[in-house]
């Protein structure tokens, strides 16, 4: 009953938390102790559980709800938590997600917008993204798919150090469509990217650095004193 009450309540909008239980909020008579530093004290009475954690000023933390009885360990929970949202937040940022960045160009393409178009492309490429080509037809085009087939074999031979032919072409209606693989995962580029970032920084403040050395108290008495030695130059003769 308890079970299809609870099922009914998720299907009106409600929501079963994903936290453990913590102290307090655990309602067994007895638990399965594991200490701070992870070693077994065994099967003990929840208030007795309680009383632990009260003398290490740690938290009594329900960590297997379903082992009979409930498994808790003695932990400081707040740490826990943000220790586990650091190390997810890390996960997050370096996860690579594959993404397909797209290119149109034309059949007659001006030789600058080429170049314009093929910098894009290696930028992509470089990046770890994929690249979709789309060479669009339009009127008496349509009928010369030659021209758009040679243009992106001369893409792809311009930047086969950084990508491959992924997808050969192939014609779509009034347009013809091509995909390009970078050779770099993602994963790589970003790693490469945040080094060069980092190089960057340490330059500028290296730099930083440079432009504002201060003369050291003893440096500065050698150099006035050497000033005062040094023989004063002779006025010119007329």
């Amino acid at each position: 009953m308890a079970v299809c009450q609870a099922v009914a309540w998720c299907y009106r909008g409600g929501s079963i938390s994903a936290e453990p239980r913590i102290n307090d909020r655990i309602r067994v008579p007895e638990v399965r102790l594991v200490g701070p530093s992870g070693e077994q004290v065994g099967i003990v009475p929840l208030a007795k559980a309680l009383e632990l954690a009260q003398e290490y000023d740690l938290d009594l933390v329900e960590v297997a709800a379903t082992a009979r009885p409930p498994v808790c360990k003695l932990m400081d929970y707040g740490k826990f938590k943000y220790e586990s949202a650091m190390k997810a937040r890390e996960a997050r940022k370096n996860q690579a997600h594959t993404v397909i960045k797209e290119m149109k160009l034309r059949p007659k393409i001006d030789p600058h917008d080429y170049d314009t178009k093929k910098g894009h492309v290696v930028r992509f490429l470089k990046q770890g993204d994929k690249v979709k080509i789309t060479i669009m037809f339009r009127g008496r085009e349509q009928s010369r798919p030659e021209l758009g087939f040679r243009l992106l074999q001369r893409l792809a031979s311009d930047v086969e150090e950084l990508g491959f032919i992924e997808s050969n072409p192939k014609q779509d209606g009034r347009n013809m469509i091509m995909v390009l693989g970078p050779h770099k995962k993602k994963t790589e580029a970003m790693a490469e990217a945040r080094e060069a970032q980092a190089a960057r920084k340490a330059e500028r403040q290296g730099y930083a650095t440079d432009d504002h050395v201060d003369e050291s108290p003893d440096a500065a008495k050698a150099r006035a004193e050497a000033n005062a030695e040094a023989p004063a130059e002779s006025p010119s003769e007329a």
